[in-house]
Formats: structure tokens, C-alpha cells, sequence
């Protein structure tokens, strides 16, 4: 609580010493977001959460009493566009800080070009280990650990909580051919991972949690990155392996809509299902009862009691839910929760910094421990030297009944549900 004091006190401070602060310049903060293109709905959930932040900072005085502008640019799901907007937001608009865009995809060229500018780098998804090899300094993941480490999830689920009898013994993996998601295959099947840019090796994660837990990889296969629609013919040929296990590791929640369709289409009967995408409401909508049993990891929950601080003064996560209830008419997911984290980590490091000094503003995001963290909706977040954060596991869901349920780690909070297994079929 000392570092949740200190930051309120400092708010405080900073906004009683600033009556002048209404005739101040705005403090610009830039984010280029895919608002249409492959990844528009979560984009649009990006710019949600960080729009939702803002407003509320700013109706409790701004940041060192400035009112906060959020300039944003919508890259289209498209590397080389965002790598000029962040140009642009820096060389042309002034930005004084930025967020962090969707998906690995378009934050590992982002990455380049910030670090080449010596900004702060915060990442709302970017989970590829590749970005965070690269050597840069500030740049700061917002997610609990790269798409590598995934995999140790789905497996203390099955090492946990299923009955040693009943664990499965077959998988059938499936993947886009996508940054994120080769990552939490490079996890699960133990691969190597290479740096893109020499060839070298990053890590070697052999052989695997699938492997660690007495799995068998019966049928993996992986679709094009854009374009691929041949969904039936791929659940048919995981259908034919007759895996107990199926592993989606989609790039979008509309993907994921579109292979449990074609599973349910083929009947698919495994005992159970984890997807890496799945915890959009649109997930539900577009799958209904076929939803019932699915596992998908996620990075933050409704119900989870993490408190937190937003413009100088105490806020929790579920202080998150009802506002963006009250603003947008219905329940957040982590596609609007994770922005809204970062802008609180921008926030505070901008106050603990006394500055919009990028430099000074990395140093103290930095020096976060366990101790004194960055105290978000997501929870506490400190770094390693790498910019992934420590010690901080990701949360495992299910669908049940028409509700994303939390299940998984039993200790990270109260309000655990009950896993269901076996998930007998789509």
C-alpha cells in the first residue's frame, strides 16, 4: 500500500500546485490502432480502453495538471502504416508519450522505430519473446508473459485440476501462422526460437509442456496468416486424428468463431478444448452452446479484486467494470482492460518520473519491484531487464453456462469456478 499512498500523495501534490492548469498545453499521447482490417474489433476495443482512461484522468485534474489528448491513427492492421504513424506522432505531432498498438504482428517493427526514438515503450499485445530480444531498452509488456510461456498454463490446468485417469493423452494442434500464435506453439511443442533479424537462437524450449505432460501430437497444422477460409476441410482432418485434446491457437476472436463452427459442422468429440483467442463476448455470440467447455487464457477477469490508482486517487478493477458499463452499455473484456492498464502504467510513470522525459519515465518503470509495482486493473506489474513482467501468471477461463468463468490458477484470488471436463464434443 506504501507505493499505491505515495502516488495518490504525489497526485495530490501536483494537482493543488496547478489551478493554472486549465490554460495549459494539452500533454499529447499518441496510438496508431488497427480500426479496420483483420484486426478491427479488437482495435476498437483498444481504442476504448484508452479513450475511457483519459477521459477519466482528465476529469480528476490530467497528469502534473494537464489536460491529456489521445491522437489516434488507424494503421489497418498494416506493420508498414504503423511504423509511419509513430513516426509521424513523434516528428510531426509532438506526442510527448505513446501506447502501444494490437498484436505482435505490428508491435515487433513498432518496437524499432520507438527505441530508435528513445520513447517508452508500453504494450498492451505483443506477446512474441522475439520482441523483447531485441535489446531495447523501455519497452514494457502489459500481459503476464510472452506467447511462449503460455503453454505452462494450459498444463498446470491439466496437471492440477483433471483427475490423472482422465488427463489427455492425444492433441491435435492447429495454428494461424501468426506471430502470437507461433509463439505458444514454439511452447507447446518445444521448439527453438530464432531472432528474425540474424538467425541466432533466442530459446530453445524443448521439449515442451505438451510433451512435459504426457501428451502425443497426433495431427498440427497451421493456415495462412490472411485469406484462409478452407475451415471445414481443416476440422475434418483434426476430426479424422481423433485427438483428445484440440489446440486453436487463432490470431482473432473471429477465428476462433470460425474453426468451433466448422468443428461443431464435423462433430468433433474431444474431451477438451483450449483456444488462445475466445474471451470476446462476439466469441460467444458467433458460437453459442459450442462455446461450453472451451479453456482460453486470458489476462484479466471481470470479478478479479485488483486494486489499483487512476489519476491520483484509489481505483480497482471492478471500479473498471461499472464505469465502462456505464459508458458503453455492456460487460468489458480484456481487449478494453488491457489498454486501460496501460494508460494507467503511463500515467504513473509520467508522475513518478515528474516528467514526460522518456528517459526518466523508463528509469522508473524500471526500478518497479514486486514491492513497489505499477498497480493496474490487470494487477502489479514489474519487469525483467528483457521488459516481459515477473512473476505473473496468466489466468485460465472456460465458458460455462453462457459466462467466461475463472478457473485457474486456485490461488491467485477467491471466486474460482469449478473446471468442467471432459467438454464430450462440440
Amino acid at each position: 500500500m506504501k507505493h499505491l499512498t505515495a502516488l495518490c500523495s504525489a497526485a495530490a501534490l501536483l494537482l493543488a500546485g496547478t489551478a493554472f492548469a486549465q490554460d495549459a498545453a494539452p500533454l499529447k499521447i499518441g496510438a496508431s490502432l488497427p480500426l479496420t482490417g483483420n484486426f478491427s474489433i479488437a482495435g476498437a476495443k483498444h481504442r476504448a480502453g484508452y479513450e475511457l482512461c483519459i477521459d477519466m484522468i482528465n476529469e480528476r485534474g490530467g497528469i502534473l495538471g494537464r489536460n491529456v489528448e489521445l491522437v489516434v491513427s488507424d494503421n489497418r492492421s498494416d506493420p508498414a502504416t504503423a511504423i509511419n504513424q509513430y513516426e509521424r506522432f513523434i516528428n510531426v505531432d509532438g506526442v510527448e508519450a505513446v501506447y502501444g498498438t494490437f498484436s505482435s504482428r505490428l508491435s515487433f517493427p513498432v518496437a524499432n522505430i520507438l527505441a530508435k526514438n528513445n520513447m517508452v515503450h508500453p504494450l498492451p499485445a505483443g506477446g512474441a519473446l522475439r520482441i523483447y530480444t531485441q535489446g531495447h531498452k523501455n519497452i514494457f509488456y502489459f500481459q503476464p508473459n510472452a506467447a511462449e510461456y503460455v503453454g505452462a498454463s494450459l498444463a498446470g490446468v491439466i496437471r492440477d485440476l483433471v483427475p490423472e485417469g482422465e488427463r489427455p493423452k492425444t492433441a491435435a494442434v492447429i495454428s494461424a501462422d501468426d506471430f502470437f500464435a507461433n509463439g505458444v506453439w514454439a511452447g507447446l511443442l518445444g521448439e527453438k526460437v530464432m531472432d528474425p533479424a540474424d538467425g541466432s537462437e533466442v530459446a530453445d524450449l524443448a521439449p515442451g509442456y505438451l510433451a512435459d505432460s504426457g501428451i502425443e501430437v497426433v495431427f498440427s497444422e497451421r493456415w495462412p496468416e490472411e485469406g484462409f477460409n478452407d475451415w471445414l476441410n481443416l476440422a475434418n482432418q483434426v476430426k479424422r486424428a481423433n485427438p483428445d485434446l484440440i489446440i486453436g491457437l487463432t490470431a482473432s476472436a473471429e477465428e476462433a468463431v470460425q474453426l468451433t463452427r466448422a468443428l461443431k459442422t464435423v462433430r468433433a468429440t474431444p474431451k477438451m478444448v483450449y483456444f488462445s483467442q475466445g474471451t470476446q463476448a462476439e466469441f460467444l455470440e458467433g458460437t453459442g452452446a459450442s462455446a461450453e467447455g472451451v479453456l482460453v487464457h486470458t489476462s484479466w477477469h471481470k470479478d478479479a479484486p485488483f486494486e489499483a490508482v487512476l489519476g491520483g486517487q484509489p481505483f480497482s478493477n471492478l471500479d473498471f467494470v461499472a464505469a465502462y458499463q456505464e459508458r458503453f452499455g455492456e460487460v468489458p473484456d480484456e481487449d478494453a482492460a488491457i489498454p486501460f492498464a496501460v494508460c494507467q502504467g503511463i500515467e504513473q510513470a509520467i508522475l513518478g518520473a515528474g516528467s514526460t522525459d522518456n528517459a526518466a519515465m523508463g528509469e522508473w518503470l524500471s526500478a518497479r519491484t514486486r514491492e513497489e509495482p505499477v498497480r493496474t486493473i490487470l494487477g502489479r506489474f514489474n519487469w525483467d531487464e528483457r521488459g516481459l513482467p515477473a512473476d505473473k501468471p496468466f489466468l485460465m477461463t472456460q465458458w460455462n453456462d453462457g459466462e467466461l468463468q475463472f478457473v485457474y490458477p486456485t490461488d491467485e484470488f477467491v471466486g474460482v469456478d469449478k473446471l468442467t471436463h471432459p467438454k464430450n464434443g462440440f
